[in-house]
């Protein structure tokens, strides 16, 4: 008796039936212990890349303004001075301020970054938390059509979880827009993004994942 590949997953076709094949999962990618402290810091690396220096300040040379000579330089019992634009004075400029050129960008190595989203997925799948599906390619590209079968598909489901993320792969931009502004369904939200532009913070931050055969095949392909 043929035993049953511990990495492979039942494929849905779109009216929620399993279909009659199996799609075989990489254990390098779906298989591995997760690695926590790895996914943590490509966690940070990401959200250290979407930041920007936004804060600038001006130097007293950058002010405008009139560059006379704010009193004479004897004889008025103060201390002497040139223009009024110097830090110690109000609308002067800044000293020792933020320069907005400050660079917040971390970088991973590329099998450090692969490693960190294969744990994710590992950690998806060992913890049945992730469904294949095929035909979603099919439909045209109308949000109430999309929302029809995709509320079909979850009903009677046992999906407990709030969030549900969906990865498809390789369908062209006007079927995706059928997609995009697809927010909740049957009271789950959703998320959608094509498979060429996860990220690993979005991946966390979904309790379901409900990907194409085509994304888990790429999957299956990065190992190396």
């Amino acid at each position: 008796m043929k035993k049953n590949n511990p990495f492979s997953i039942p494929v849905y076709s779109l009216s929620g039936r399993s279909l009659a094949r199996k799609i075989e999962l990489n254990p390098e990618v779906f298989g591995i212990k997760p690695n926590e402290k790895l996914v943590a810091q490509a966690v940070r690396v990401y959200l250290a890349r979407q930041r920007s220096a936004f804060p600038k300040t001006k130097t007293r040379g950058e002010v405008q303004g009139s560059r006379r000579k704010i009193w004479a330089q004897k004889g008025t019992g103060r201390a002497r001075h040139g223009d009024r634009y110097a830090p110690i004075f109000v609308g002067g400029g800044i000293a020792h301020g933020p320069r907005g050129n400050r660079d917040w960008n971390l970088r991973l190595p590329k099998k450090m970054k692969k490693l960190a989203y294969f744990s994710v997925f590992s950690s998806y799948f060992a913890s049945r938390k992730m469904i294949v599906t095929a035909g979603w390619q099919k439909l045209p590209p109308k949000t109430r059509r999309v929302e029809e079968k995709l509320a079909n598909f979850l009903k009677g489901r046992e999906i407990t979880a709030r969030k549900i993320g969906i990865i498809l792969t390789g369908i062209p931009t006007e079927i995706s827009r059928g997609w995009r502004n697809l927010k909740e369904v049957n009271g789950q939200r959703l998320s959608f993004r094509r498979g060429e532009n996860i990220n690993i913070h979005w991946l966390l931050n979904q309790g379901y994942l409900l990907l194409d055969e085509k994304t888990v095949k790429n999957l299956n392909g990065q190992v190396n």
